[in-house]
């Protein structure tokens, strides 16, 4: 009983953690991507303690959103040289609000955001 006790708060710190991780990415606009880059860490050094819960699923949309994102927006670094940069940078930036939103309101409504995996990850 104390276990369960433990463990529903170790799992309600780790869900403030992620509430924070998807924080940290929507900062990332107005920080040049500092804070995404702090959160993509705090994903990698947290990520074996959610292995088997619902936030397993939002920490690997965390760290592939930072991924893609990055890579989308090297590519779009690289074209702004010609005119498609500018759109491909816009589109990027609207994706990764997308991810954000899309994550954090499936957080707060309890919900995998990979929901295939929603009975394997119990």
């Amino acid at each position: 009983m104390e276990n369960d006790v433990v463990r529903q708060e170790q799992l309600k710190s780790l869900k403030t953690l992620t509430m924070v991780v998807y924080a940290l990415q929507g900062l990332s606009f107005v920080t040049g991507g500092v804070t995404g880059v702090v959160g993509v860490i705090i994903n990698y050094i947290k990520r074996e303690e959610v292995a088997g819960t619902l936030l397993e699923s939002h920490f690997r949309w965390q760290i592939r959103t930072f991924w893609f994102a990055l890579l989308g927006y090297v590519i779009s670094g690289i074209l702004l040289i010609i005119i498609i940069g500018w759109f491909l940078g816009i589109a990027v930036s609207i994706w990764l609000i997308y991810r954000i939103v899309k994550g954090w309101l499936n957080l707060n409504d309890g919900r995998p955001m990979y929901p295939a995996l929603e009975g394997s990850a119990g």
